[in-house]
């Protein structure tokens, strides 16, 4: 298994068509899924995505990343930087999913963390960002623990959202 980061309780690896099944019942789950601009996903979606982080792990180096139990190696989400097209730019986006029973434990932030260490000190990124819905308050808390602070509000996907912005020099500062 080829490690991308770990943390002290996460491998972060990239994700394979083998991992369709653990993710489908990540990203099939509503609750999960709530604040997604994509809504649900069933197993075909499921299987496209990979196929996209796939192609965006050989286009950029970089793309959603599985993360890993290390006590289990059971697959508990996936968090990664890749390309979104905000408006008329290409920006270097954040995202992160967890399934429910990994929620409040700190996962998320402990995986952001990594992985924006790694976009930053590994891939000499300028910036990245986070685009998240107002009312997304875990999300949120991520976002601001992992070092983002201060936002502009926009559109995406017509939806209202909140366009967050951590600079490689803001990254320095705070790592």
């Amino acid at each position: 298994m080829k490690l991308i980061n770990e943390t002290t309780r996460i491998l972060i690896r990239p994700l394979s068509l083998g991992d369709v099944p653990a993710l489908l019942d990540i990203l099939g789950d509503p609750e999960v899924m709530r604040h997604s601009v994509r809504g649900v996903y069933d197993e075909p979606a499921t299987r496209k995505f990979v196929e996209w982080c796939l192609a965006c792990y050989a286009s950029h180096g970089v793309g959603p990343w599985a993360l890993v139990e290390k006590g289990t190696l059971a697959l508990i989400g996936f968090c990664g930087v890749g390309p979104e097209r905000v408006g008329e730019v290409e920006e270097i986006n954040l995202g992160y999913r967890l399934a429910r029973p990994y929620w409040g434990r700190g996962l998320a932030t402990e995986a952001a963390r990594s992985v924006l260490a790694y976009a930053f000190e590994v891939m000499e990124f300028e910036s990245v960002v986070v685009i998240i819905q107002p009312e997304h308050a875990a999300s949120l808390r991520v976002a601001e623990k992992a070092g983002f602070c201060g936002f502009l509000d926009v559109a995406f996907h017509e939806r209202p959202v909140r366009l967050y912005r951590l600079t490689h020099k803001e990254w320095t500062g705070i790592a």
